[in-house]
């Protein structure tokens, strides 16, 4: 029997160590045994060998449990903050959702002046040419509401509703508006294509370019959109007066530029400032024309509509005041179909599928309708467009057939208005 056996036997309560250790070494191995199990040398010896492995892993527990006081005292750190932020922000996404839905409960709306169910695009121009009196006079006949204008400045000073600053589309004369004497402006083409309907075009007897101040004087209550393309001061200017600024806009607007008698007699006789629309896609614009004449009502810019929806999807909008007082956009159905921003097929497919989920929100057109501001979508020239449009809670529609759209509104009038 060898001497660490006779060793256990003679003492039950030493443990076995090593055989090599000589007999003089036993007690300090013991010893240092107990102090690392924190506990008598004897006591853990004697234990079953399944005790001692649950006593193991008791103790590397422990361990671990004296590094868990650090990580929940940062746990009780974060806590408060936890305790605060939760509430704010349940109780903030419950009043958006709240002002959202009711916001005149924070907001006064604005009455409006007209409400422009139908407005004719370019004047109508898939029925006659655009932008001549003869179109206007045809969407007149068919009661529309609104006329949509593009206007450009001659070089005599001449305001013209005209869309395109270059006369080649629509005349074949490669000028510009702003290089003519407005009695040198050739004639339209006998047969233009409509822009949001490719492959039809629209005739008409009447190729003449008119005055914006022409048209005001023939329909002198008939609300309209003036579109400003470029940002020509004179030509902003001359809008305000032919659209009726009053004497003293008058007096100070005329140390800038001169004027022809029939623009006096406008400002006269016409008091247009509450149903005519400033329109333009460009901030820079639309500062410049809001400074010219404040008391017009103007629309969303690009850039304003951006912010517009930025707001929305943030939760923020039913917060911040709205000056806009229209917001005229594309229905983004009508992209790769009946309009192609871009050259590429690609991005177009893109541009509808992005734009729709933005734009297509009924709960934001119910929210700007219920603050005031009157949704028109263009340039919808089908019948499935109107009642999308409409469904969505859209004010009115733009068109080139304003014929089309009024047959629309006449067979589903009150379904449209209830919408």
């Amino acid at each position: 029997m060898g001497l660490g056996v006779r060793a256990r036997a003679a003492w039950p309560g030493l443990p076995l160590l090593h055989p090599q250790l000589s007999p003089a070494a036993w007690p300090q191995a013991s010893s240092r045994l107990s102090r690392s199990s924190g506990c008598g040398g004897g006591q853990w010896w004697n234990q079953p060998t399944s005790i001692r492995q649950s006593a193991r892993l008791h103790n590397s527990s422990g361990t671990a449990e004296c590094a868990a006081p650090g990580a929940w005292r940062g746990s009780v750190a974060m806590s408060p903050l936890l305790y605060y932020a939760l509430p704010a922000l349940g109780s903030y996404v419950m009043l958006s959702i709240l002002l959202l839905r009711r916001p005149r409960l924070l907001h006064t709306p604005c009455v409006p002046a007209f409400c422009p169910r139908l407005a004719a695009h370019r004047g109508g121009s898939g029925e006659r040419l655009e932008n001549t009196m003869e179109a206007m006079e045809n969407s007149m006949a068919q009661r529309a509401d609104l006329l949509e204008l593009d206007c450009q400045l001659t070089q005599d000073g001449v305001v013209v509703v005209s869309h395109d600053e270059n006369l080649f589309r629509q005349s074949g004369v490669d000028r510009d508006v702003s290089s003519l004497d407005f009695e040198e402006l050739p004639l339209y083409k006998e047969e233009l294509e409509v822009y949001f309907s490719p492959g039809h075009f629209a005739h008409g007897s009447d190729r003449h370019m008119v005055r914006l101040e022409d048209v005001f004087q023939r329909f002198p209550r008939m609300p309209m959109s003036v579109e400003v393309k470029g940002e020509n001061e004179k030509l902003i200017h001359e809008v305000v007066l032919q659209a009726g600024w009053g004497a003293q806009g008058w007096k100070e607007a005329s140390l800038c530029i001169s004027t022809s008698s029939q623009i006096a007699s406008l400002v006269r006789h016409f008091d247009r400032n509450e149903i005519t629309i400033w329109a333009s896609e460009k901030s820079s614009v639309m500062k410049k024309c809001k400074a010219a004449n404040p008391e017009m009502p103007f629309s969303f810019t690009i850039s304003r509509t951006f912010w517009l929806l930025l707001l929305y999807y943030l939760g923020l909008l039913p917060f911040i005041p709205i000056p806009e007082r229209f917001f005229l956009c594309f229905l983004p159905t009508i992209i790769n179909r009946t309009y192609f921003p871009f050259s590429c097929p690609r991005l177009n497919q893109l541009a509808a599928v992005v734009s729709k989920w933005l734009i297509m929100r009924k709960s934001l057109i119910q929210h700007l309708e219920q603050r005031g501001v009157q949704v028109i979508f263009w340039c919808l020239n089908e019948e499935s467009d109107f009642e999308v449009a409409y469904n969505l809670g859209a004010t009115g529609v733009m068109t080139d057939y304003p014929t089309a759209l009024r047959h629309y509104l006449d067979n589903h009038g009150a379904a449209a208005w209830v919408s």
